[in-house]
Order: structure tokens, then C-alpha cells, then sequence
């Protein structure tokens, strides 16, 4: 369930643009503007704003945010403008090769379907002219790098179905591979985790947990870390219940002194249109508070008002 909220008649497209220019002209930026109308309206509308405004004004809108806006607000609306899958092309590239911190990449990886990954990549390669499989070769190593590979190219099955009696035999296997043994088998975690659906992953973590009394989340922590153990919890968290898993992304993001506002941003932006709804749920169950109210006591100024439009009504 998403939280954007768009109005009941949205304006023209044209209307938009104008309305954006408007804001734009004369001394300062119409900031609230700006925020009222691009954080309400649905990724086509947004498409559709972004070509009436180039047509009309012969210029990118993203151009021109970018000389209007500045800061963590900039850089939250200039995420949110694009379609899902452009965004999340956007975000692997940050984070592969300009940040080359590696933590973005591996959460929008494996927190993806297998239908969006395939689109990501097409995406990807008509965008940047290289193939993002040819970018997590060069810029990751070890046994994130192999996870990560066969993440994105194996099909994957999408549906609800999954066969119990391998699903509880995945979870020996996994048991076998880890706990059981001194070391780990590497290879079997990448092997099973990337080749699994979500809802067999799923099931294989309840077998996990009655037949060995604790998680397969624990078990990963125990036996991976660093960016591969990342990626595996983010597959068996994305699989069991991903609005549960981003709460805690969140929470973490926002703990301590300090906030880190770039998880903050894509985490709000890329599950906006998705699942926020149950995320703001899972996030009060388990914190005592409001997303809303912990964002609000996070943030300031206009970057609060933009992501608190996005988080929808506080309850």
C-alpha cells in the first residue's frame, strides 16, 4: 500500500509545468510550491510533467531543480522525480561507482523482484552504456560479488506457491552448510538465496526456526558478514516481510546522534509508491512511535515538509 496521496482531478500535466515555472521565476524559489505539487503526483504524472515542461520551456525540470533547490531537499525530489526503475539505476550507479559504497546497491539489488531486476538491467545498459552485471564485477569482490551476480541473472519463480518438502529440506542444507559445521559453505547460502523465490525463502526460514529453535535471520548473522551478510539478510528480510525489514533500515538510519540521510531519502522515495503504508505500520509496532514523528524530530525546513508529503497522514 502506498501513502502518496494525489489529488482526486489532477491538473493538466501543462498546467503543472506552468505552475512549476511560476515558481521558479523571480528572486528565491517557491519551495512549498514545488514540494505541493511534485510530492503528490504518481511517477507517470511526474513523466508526464517532465515532457511538458522540457516542450515548453526547452529545458530539463531536473536541470532546473537542481539550480533552484540544494541540499538534502535536492537531493530527496531530484530522487523522486524519475520512474521506479530509472531511480534505482540511478542509485546501483551512485553507489557502485561514485560513492562505491556499496550498502544502496545491495539493498535495491535483493530487495527487487526478478521481473524489476530484468528491466533494471535493459534500463541500466540503454542509460549508462554498460551493464550493470559488468559494474558489480569490477567495483565488489568475494562472496558479495558472487551473490550479488547470481541474484540479478537467475530467474527467479514470483508466484505464491512453493513446495514444502524442499523447502524444508533447503533449511537442512542451510543448517548443514553453516551451524553445523566449522566455517561456512559459502557457496551453498549464494546458490540457495539466489535462486529461491521470496515465498520459498520464506517457508524455509519457518522450517529453519522450528526444527534448529531460532531464525535463519540469527544464523546469518552468525555465519556472513559484511556486504554479503547484507545481502543475504536483505533477500531473507525482503522475502519473509519487507515492510518489517525497512522499518528497521529506517530506525537504523535515524538512531543515535546523527541521521544518515541518504538511507533516509531512498528508502522513503523508493517504497512511496510501494509499501509505505505497511512500513509506517510495522515501524510503530516495533519503535512506540510514528514514522511521521520520528522523521519530523530528524529533519528541518522544507526536506522535512517533503518527506513528511510523502510519508502521507501521521498515524
Amino acid at each position: 500500500m502506498a501513502t502518496l496521496i494525489v489529488p482526486p482531478i489532477p491538473p493538466h500535466p501543462r498546467d503543472d509545468a506552468t505552475q512549476l515555472y511560476r515558481a521558479f521565476k523571480g528572486f528565491g524559489c517557491d519551495t512549498t510550491a514545488v514540494i505541493n505539487i511534485l510530492a503528490h503526483r504518481d511517477a507517470t504524472q511526474r513523466a508526464y510533467i517532465q515532457q511538458e515542461y522540457r516542450t515548453t520551456y526547452s529545458e530539463e525540470l531536473s536541470k532546473r531543480l537542481v539550480s533552484e533547490l540544494s541540499g538534502k531537499l535536492e537531493t530527496a525530489v531530484l530522487l523522486w522525480l524519475p520512474d521506479p526503475a530509472a531511480r534505482d539505476a540511478e542509485i546501483i550507479r551512485k553507489s557502485l561507482v561514485v560513492d562505491r559504497n556499496l550498502e544502496a546497491a545491495t539493498e535495491v539489488i535483493c530487495s527487487r523482484t526478478p521481473s524489476q531486476l530484468q528491466y533494471l538491467k535493459q534500463l541500466y545498459h540503454s542509460k549508462f552504456g554498460v551493464y550493470v552485471e559488468h559494474e558489480i564485477e569490477l567495483n565488489t569482490s568475494g562472496d558479495h560479488k558472487k551473490i550479488l551476480l547470481a541474484y540479478i541473472s537467475t530467474p527467479r519463480h514470483e508466484g505464491p506457491e512453493v513446495d514444502r518438502d524442499v523447502a524444508q529440506k533447503d533449511a537442512k542444507v542451510l543448517y548443514k552448510a553453516g551451524e553445523k559445521k566449522l566455517g561456512t559453505d559459502e557457496k551453498t547460502f549464494v546458490q540457495i538465496f539466489s535462486q529461491r523465490s521470496g515465498a520459498h525463502l520464506a517457508a524455509v526460514s519457518s522450517y529453519y526456526q522450528d526444527m534448529y529453535g531460532h531464525s535463519l535471520k540469527k544464523a546469518v548473522k552468525n555465519e556472513a558478514s559484511g556486504s554479503f551478510g547484507h545481502a543475504l539478510l536483505t533477500i531473507s528480510g525482503c522475502a519473509t516481510n519487507p515492510a518489517k525489514y525497512f522499518a528497521k533500515v529506517l530506525h537504523k538510519a535515524m538512531k543515535g546522534m546523527g541521521t544518515n540521510d541518504s538511507t533516509l531519502i531512498r528508502v522513503i522515495v523508493t517504497r512511496t509508491e510501494i509499501d509505505m503504508q505497511y512500513i509506517k505500520a510495522e515501524y510503530a509496532k516495533k519503535y512506540k512511535k510514528t514514522l511521521n514523528d520520528a522523521v519530523h524530530s530528524e529533519t528541518s525546513g522544507n526536506y522535512r515538509a517533503f518527506l513528511l508529503a510523502l510519508l502521507g497522514p501521521n498515524h
